[in-house]
């Protein structure tokens, strides 16, 4: 308890410091942030090194503990620089194993970035979920609106018996028609869009869902980097 009593104190002193200095200023020559880890660090070290000093240990046994907890704290703060580049290594093993299963992020203003893994077909496929419910879908920035299949249509709440196909809709095999409905919700990832109108494709139309220019282009922004697709919020 005397240890952690410690740890609470020195917590307690930089909030203190921090409360009573100018948020945009600095403390002892360091930034608030640095200052703010700086003092979560020592009050670590002060409950982790008191509690090995006064562990009972011999004295070449304190010491190869004190090497194992400087190790870890040495990965852990290692994988926090490096964590963009974790996330692509990621993005690329998760696109591999699973294609289309998009890998969410967030950037320093704490909104979305998805990337996804081009497809052996050589496009960029997604799972999108519709209403709660997952299909898979074709990222089409050629595709005004966004279209489901009728099977897709069905699988996310749809009744294509009570729609009207009404709206003439240009494709690569001629004019169709297509009809209108509205997604409560439509989630790539940790983006996601309220009340969303999509198209619902006549039977035999459609082999595969698009995701087209009235979800992307919502976006903040989005950018191919090889074979991968970044969409940003």
């Amino acid at each position: 308890m005397r240890i952690l009593w410690i740890g609470i104190a020195i917590l307690a002193i930089g909030l203190v410091v921090l409360l009573l200095s100018d948020p945009h200023g600095e403390v002892l020559g360091l930034s608030t942030d640095r200052f703010g880890n700086l003092v979560y660090l020592v009050a670590l070290g002060a409950v982790v090194g008191s509690g090995v000093l006064f562990s009972g240990q011999r004295f070449g046994q304190t010491v190869r503990t004190l090497a194992i907890w400087m190790l870890i704290v040495l990965a852990l703060m290692t994988g926090y620089e490096y964590r963009y580049e974790l996330q692509d290594v990621a993005s690329r093993v998760s696109g591999g194993l699973i294609p289309g299963s998009p890998l969410s992020a967030q950037d320093g203003d704490g909104r979305a970035i998805v990337t996804l893994q081009k497809g052996m077909n050589g496009h960029f496929d997604a799972e999108v979920e519709i209403n709660g419910r997952p299909i898979r879908a074709v990222i089409d920035t050629g595709a005004t609106s966004t279209v489901l299949s009728r099977a897709d249509a069905e699988r996310v709440g749809f009744d294509p018996a009570t729609l009207h196909f009404n709206i003439p809709v240009s494709t690569a095999n001629g004019v169709t028609t297509a009809a209108r409905v509205v997604a409560d919700d439509v989630a790539v990832g940790g983006i996601v869009r309220r009340r969303l109108p999509l198209l619902v494709a006549e039977a035999g139309r459609l082999d595969q869902s698009l995701l087209g220019m009235n979800f992307i282009g919502t976006l903040s922004g989005f950018d191919v980097r090889g074979d991968r697709l970044v969409l940003r919020d």
